[in-house]
């Protein structure tokens, strides 16, 4: 349970973050909170939460500051900085590391955000502007910048929400890439169960703020997704 926004009681049982995971239900079901409580956000008023090995609610201030490093994050609205090129939005992370036991160098910097960019495959796009971006070319910015630490977890608020079909393909890829370049787990919020079916293994089902069933999954192919045409005529034409 929570004291503040819904409560998420996901222990009459246990649900465990493995590999790909996700977390369904309609609003109000209480996910959003989960993200919060993953995140350090919000604290469980009792249970155990446990992330990357990590008690989180009787971790001290640093210790949680050390572990938040370890966890990247990607919202629904992607909040890059409007008057900073792609380059400079995705090495915000690292910048802020500066002064600090994890710093990197100028010149490796630069290597890991080329690195980065290049996996999302926005290299041709380093030296634009977000207003210069589709959706889709937005959202893989905030994955790459999500990413550039190598984050151990990966927790993906509503990724896909606001893009087509086949943006969100684009988008599904690099998520998929990072499991199996990085090794990252990933932990996906998401309405779309296309979603979860293609990037997830196990999903669970909130309802009024409680764990209602957990499934495992067979994943489907992102790649055999409908275009957007294809979806328009499924759903309209008689």
């Amino acid at each position: 349970m929570t004291s503040a926004g819904k409560a998420s009681d996901v222990g009459s049982g246990i649900y465990g973050a493995e590999y790909g995971s996700g977390v369904i239900g309609e609003s109000g079901a209480g996910k959003s909170t989960l993200l919060r409580m993953i995140n350090g956000l919000t604290s469980p008023d009792s249970g155990l939460l446990t992330v990357l090995g990590q008690p989180m609610a009787t971790l001290a201030r640093g210790p949680l500051r050390d572990l938040r490093r370890d966890i990247g994050v990607v919202f629904q609205g992607i909040d890059l900085l409007t008057s900073r090129t792609v380059r400079r939005n995705v090495a915000v992370p690292l910048r802020l590391r500066r002064g600090t036991g994890a710093a990197m160098s100028r010149a490796e910097e630069r290597r890991a955000v080329d690195e980065i960019l290049e996996f999302v495959g926005l290299s041709h796009r380093a030296d634009h502007y977000p207003a210069q971006l589709s959706g889709g070319e937005k959202q893989r910015v905030g994955l790459a910048r999500a990413l550039i630490t190598r984050p151990a977890l990966l927790l993906c608020d509503e990724p896909t929400s606001s893009l087509d079909t086949s943006t969100t393909g684009d988008v599904l890829r690099v998520v998929e890439g990072a499991r199996q370049r990085f090794g990252t787990t990933v932990v996906v919020i998401t309405h779309d169960l296309d979603v979860v079916k293609a990037i997830c293994d196990r999903v669970a089902l909130l309802e009024h703020g409680r764990l209602r069933e957990e499934f495992h999954i067979q994943k489907t192919d992102y790649r055999t997704l409908p275009n957007y045409y294809e979806q328009v005529t499924r759903e309209l034409r008689p």
